[in-house]
């Protein structure tokens, strides 16, 4: 083999590669579709007619069977599709059911951020507040279980996740509240430390925007038939009737028109998940995209992890260092690779550190991340010459 000169080592690894992922998408939300997915595969038998007729009624209500099938949900917890995605969702958690007894914050990314605010300045509840910097995790030992406690499972702008639901204690007084966006479907949660989870189809699932699904445990239904806000609820926010739950909620009956080309994009996405194997085969894809990801992170020194501990590092929202990088380099490094068709969508999120931001839920291809290594470096090269 011919030897390389130092400047030959430094151009070989700018070549620009010969093939690119098949499907370059790796946005964090919306994220992949399904990799069987296409538009004709939909059904389409409900659409035109109302989501009051027994169509509509009878597909969200299997929509809503899917999901705790899959989840491995108890049927003690409830499950309900809501309006204004995981949002929305964990808004009408907030709204309806904080107050009762005091509140503990929990942030280390910009969506936590923003259920302190809302938690803080919105409801004026004077939550405590317990944050770390992006990359890292609170101390957990700090949180107080006799107040209500706010959570994102999975930071999906930091690259930061609890690593369990152990620290969670079974005889809890105040309510667990985990925004699980980027979570449910990619990771085994203990459905008995959670009293209300939220999250929205866009994520693992690869499906649409705009609805929220919000679940709730024995617990949460307790507070909701047991505590009157001090604040009005707007009419998308309320979850009950006569001084109980709203029980039809939970059956398919939405609080508002839902869309139900989503519902059967997302049916789409449950039914392809349950022929992986459920979740165990949905959690072993993104295992294998983020241990892909992790590999080719470990061999680049200009590469990193924001989250530098691997307990606590997400395996669908894996955010990464760049040596060097500003926001004016990310940006034209991603311009660069979704321009070659090669990775759409991979700058970090708009408030977090400058650097990159890779989903590896499970509608990506292991395939597809491998494939990514070489763009990278490319692009990299590229970037830091101009």
């Amino acid at each position: 083999m011919t030897d390389l000169t130092a400047a030959d080592a430094t151009i070989a690894p700018a070549a620009k590669p010969a093939t690119t992922p098949a499907r370059p998408f790796f946005s964090s939300g919306p994220c992949a579709k399904p990799p069987v997915w296409s538009a004709d595969k939909l059904s389409t038998d409900s659409l035109g007619r109302s989501h009051r007729a027994k169509i509509g009624k009878t597909r969200l209500a299997y929509c809503i069977d899917l999901m705790r099938e899959i989840l491995q949900l108890p049927d003690t917890h409830r499950i309900g599709i809501v309006p204004g995605s995981d949002t929305g969702a964990f808004e009408m958690a907030m709204w309806t059911m904080l107050g009762a007894r005091p509140v503990t914050t929990l942030a280390w990314e910009s969506f936590g951020e923003g259920w302190v605010t809302d938690a803080a300045k919105q409801l004026k509840l004077d939550p405590t507040i317990i944050r770390a910097d992006y990359g890292q995790l609170p101390d957990l030992t700090q949180v107080d279980f006799s107040t209500d406690v706010l959570f994102t499972w999975n930071g999906t702008t930091s690259g930061v996740r609890v690593p369990d639901a152990d620290w969670i204690p079974a005889d809890r007084q105040g309510l667990t509240f985990a925004d699980a966006t980027s979570a449910v479907f990619a990771y085994d949660i203990d459905w008995a430390k959670i009293d209300v989870a939220t999250f929205s189809w866009q994520k693992v699932l690869g499906g649409e925007g705009g609805h929220g699904v919000l679940i709730l445990g024995p617990r949460a239904v307790e507070r909701l038939e047991t505590h009157t806000p001090a604040w009005p609820l707007p009419k998308v926010f309320r979850l009950m009737a006569k001084g109980k739950l709203a029980e039809g909620i939970f059956k398919g009956e939405t609080i508002n028109t839902p869309s139900m080309l989503a519902v059967e994009d997302a049916i789409f996405a449950l039914e392809w998940g349950k022929s992986l194997g459920g979740l165990a085969g949905l959690i072993a894809r993104s295992d294998a995209n983020a241990a892909a990801l992790d590999k080719i992170v470990a061999d680049r020194d200009w590469l990193g992890h924001l989250a530098a501990d691997p307990t606590s590092r997400s395996k669908t929202s894996v955010c990464l260092t760049v040596e060097g990088a500003d926001e004016a380099f990310i940006k034209a490094f991603a311009a660069l690779l979704e321009k070659e068709g090669a990775a759409y969508d991979i700058a970090g999120y708009r408030d977090a550190p400058a650097g990159l931001r890779i989903w590896c839920g499970a509608t990506v291809e292991t395939a597809d991340i491998e494939a990514l290594g070489p763009w990278l470096d490319w692009a990299y090269a590229q970037t830091k010459a101009a």
